[in-house]
């Protein structure tokens, strides 16, 4: 587990009312218990891991410095009830924070995609927190930080990205370590496109009766998985 950081409230850095922004568009939801909702994505620059199998290397860096009233007014003028806030590792920016929060008061659903890298605690509780744990073949196991077990709550899901067999017991044996599948969170094992059949993750999780959420990333199998804005 990584060493405790200062606590700093979000609220007292300077720029907590603007963030870097990558891009902004409306899709479907490709994965997690929401996948199949239409979907505002904010999408933030920055990243401080780098997974090998990366689909978002475009964010981590560029973008332009926006306010927050105006990321909340343009993704409601998107007409979505939905939005999800990613990256990159949108927990970087302070600011994310009451921009989640300003989703929230506009009367939005609102999820969080985030590396696992960063305790949540911080984060609104009625946001919907995707935590992605991070497997060996990612390259950046480790830098989970296993505080977020304890951080989570039932709005929330914890996702494993599978590559290999060895991602795989790997998971099984953190999630039996940790009770993690008696904890009010989801579960959910996906692959990482094009290195893993989907059907061989179902097939070992069928074998071994392990109760997560098999799923797929709906969106590279809709669209060009090197697509920007889908």
């Amino acid at each position: 587990m990584p060493a405790a950081r200062p606590h700093i409230e979000p609220r007292l850095v300077p720029t907590a009312d603007s963030v870097v922004v990558k891009e902004i568009y409306l899709s479907v939801q490709g994965e997690s218990s929401h996948a199949g909702l239409l979907c505002a994505f904010v999408r933030l620059t920055g990243c401080h891991l780098r997974c090998t199998y990366c689909d978002s290397e475009f964010a981590f860096h560029g973008g332009k410095r926006r306010k927050n009233e105006d990321i909340v007014a343009e993704v409601k003028a998107l007409n979505t009830p939905t939005v999800e806030v990613t990256g990159g590792e949108p927990l970087l920016q302070p600011g994310v924070y009451p921009l989640m929060q300003g989703f929230l008061d506009a009367g939005l659903k609102v999820l969080l995609e985030t590396s696992g890298a960063i305790d949540v605690r911080l984060v609104p509780p009625a946001v919907h927190k995707i935590v992605d744990m991070k497997t060996p073949s990612s390259g950046e196991s480790s830098r989970n930080d296993y505080r977020n077990f304890t951080s989570m709550n039932a709005n929330d899901e914890l996702k494993f990205v599978i590559g290999s067999r060895e991602d795989y017991e790997w998971s099984k044996a953190l999630i039996a370590e940790h009770g993690l599948l008696r904890k009010p969170f989801g579960v959910l094992f996906s692959t990482v496109y094009d290195k893993l059949h989907p059907r061989q993750l179902a097939e070992w999780v069928i074998e071994d009766r392990l109760a997560v959420r098999f799923q797929l990333q709906m969106h590279k199998y809709l669209w060009d998985p090197n697509a920007r804005g889908v």
